[in-house]
């Protein structure tokens, strides 16, 4: 253990000595000398102290400053996404609308089509459902996008199974209007 501490301390440094009565064979330094060093120390020690607030003060004077600049982009960023998401709302709404509405006429065509094969009453259904859609479809065109939204509200309260549902079926049918 004495070897490992031997290892691991440092040496020490010690002043020459020589028999001289125990005068040193340097030249002894005055008191003044010391005096002067030590100020010239302690005055480089302030010096660098300051130096170091002085850039401690910039670099909060520059963070502060990216921290509006970051800012003020960030407003400016979120009302573009803003207006954005608001545009491609109204486009999203709009295809739904054409899509509701073509489906509704694609079932009146058929209409006639189901009467023959499967009889007046099922033509009927599909008379009722073409109806049905298009005034969906109509309903939809008037809404505004706030409007639409709280009706979603209010029907995922009433019924959430149901929501959940019609939300599988909804991004299923998106995904396929937007994949072309």
């Amino acid at each position: 253990m004495a070897e490992t501490q031997a290892k691991n301390s440092k040496p020490r440094k010690t002043a020459a000595r020589s028999s001289d009565n125990g005068a040193s064979s340097l030249p002894a330094q005055t008191p003044n000398r010391r005096e002067e060093a030590k100020s010239r120390f302690n005055a480089a020690l302030e010096e660098a102290r300051a130096g170091a607030a002085l850039l401690g003060a910039e670099a909060r004077d520059r963070a502060t400053a990216y921290g509006v600049q970051a800012r003020e982009r960030s407003d400016d960023w979120s009302e573009d996404a803003k207006v954005k998401a608001a545009e491609l709302a109204t486009q999203g709404k709009s295809k739904a609308s054409e899509a509701i509405a073509g489906l509704g006429k694609i079932v009146a065509d058929n209409a006639e089509t189901i009467d023959e094969k499967l009889g007046t009453q099922y033509g009927d259904y599909a008379r009722s459902a073409s109806k049905s859609l298009q005034s969906t479809a109509a309903s939809l065109d008037q809404k505004s996008i706030e409007q639409i939204g709280e009706d979603a509200r209010q029907f995922v309260r009433k019924s959430p199974a149901a929501a959940v549902g019609l939300a599988a079926l909804a991004g299923f049918l998106l995904a396929r209007l937007f994949r072309r």
